[in-house]
């Protein structure tokens, strides 16, 4: 039954559950992009290259918090001078993640299963890490419940196999439970405080 869970029904469930939040969540998707469309000079959203099942590329879709200004030799300012008043919001209420329901929706992610890392990281797994490529990348995981950026680079490998090798409906339910729990006290979110300058007292 395990199996049968993870090689089907996990992605039917995945479907519906994501296609039924993308109509619920519409006015909210439409909002947020409208208003960093016009923060971030058009560009609502944050497109980035990852790894997904079998190590397949596929291009991860977030709502994208920071603005590209640049310094004078064109190398990006640190991220504290690029992160937008909207953006620190968005990412404070987790928010940013919401346009992964559309990556969900065409089969490149899962709503629980390991994080989509850099693709540069490829190269620095060991065979037992390169387990967590055998499911699909989620939008929230086994490590980001237990620890997340808390957590080592080897314990968070150890999670993420141990989500595959023991996925099921029941993990996923527990998952989905603990993540909205996160959310709402706001446990493990990365925020950037936005550049104020120096100030003279």
């Amino acid at each position: 039954m395990k199996h049968l869970y993870k090689n089907f029904f996990k992605y039917v469930v995945d479907f519906v559950i994501s296609l039924i939040g993308i109509i619920l969540l519409l006015p909210i998707f439409a909002i947020i992009t409208i208003i960093l469309f016009f923060s971030n000079n058009g560009k609502p959203f944050f497109l980035h290259t990852r790894p997904g099942k079998n190590g397949k590329l596929f291009k991860v879709i977030k709502f994208k918090t920071m603005n590209d200004k640049k310094d004078k030799l064109g190398n990006f300012l640190p991220d504290e001078k690029r992160v937008t008043k909207v953006g620190n919001f968005v990412r404070r209420a987790s928010l940013d993640e919401l346009p992964q329901l559309l990556n969900v929706l065409k089969g490149d992610m899962s709503l629980i299963g390991p994080r989509p890392l850099m693709v540069e990281y490829l190269l620095l797994y060991d065979e037992e890490q390169q387990k967590r490529h055998e499911a699909r990348p989620g939008i929230s995981g086994w490590a980001q419940v237990n620890g997340r950026n808390s957590l080592s680079w080897d314990e968070k490998f150890k999670l993420d196999v141990y989500y595959v090798n023991h996925c099921s409906l029941i993990l996923d339910i527990k998952i989905i439970y603990l993540t909205f729990i996160k959310v709402f006290k706001r446990e493990g979110v990365h925020l950037i405080q936005p550049f104020k300058g120096n100030t003279i007292k």
